[in-house]
């Protein structure tokens, strides 16, 4: 059974960082394309970052050098750190894979 569990999120003032952690269970991440996705309030979904099985990785334009995205394979657990966050940086942070995701994590930043 394929699960995923976020965690890290948490309320941070604009500038701040923050490490969010996706533990997987069911499959191997290493073998598997991985993606964090978030939903601001009110919003859709938007795709933010993706790791893919060789190890290379993507990032939206708009995260594109305060976000990132990585893996420890030994732990199955893939993350997604995030520095100089913005107030619009505020939603519900889903990891997902092979048209699973997992229950979220917030992110709120805020002064």
């Amino acid at each position: 059974e394929v699960q995923l569990v976020e965690s890290g999120g948490g309320l941070v003032q604009p500038g701040g960082s923050l490490r969010l952690s996706c533990t997987a269970s069911g499959f191997t991440i290493s073998t598997s394309v991985m993606n964090w996705v978030r939903q601001a309030p009110g919003k859709g979904l938007e795709w933010v970052s993706t790791i893919y099985s060789d190890g290379s990785t993507t990032t939206a334009n708009s995260m594109k050098g305060r976000f990132s995205i990585s893996r420890d394979n030994a732990k199955n657990t893939v993350y997604l750190q995030m520095n100089s966050l913005k107030p619009e940086d505020t939603g519900l942070y889903y990891c997902s894979t092979r048209g699973f995701r997992g229950q979220g994590t917030q992110v709120t930043v805020s002064s």
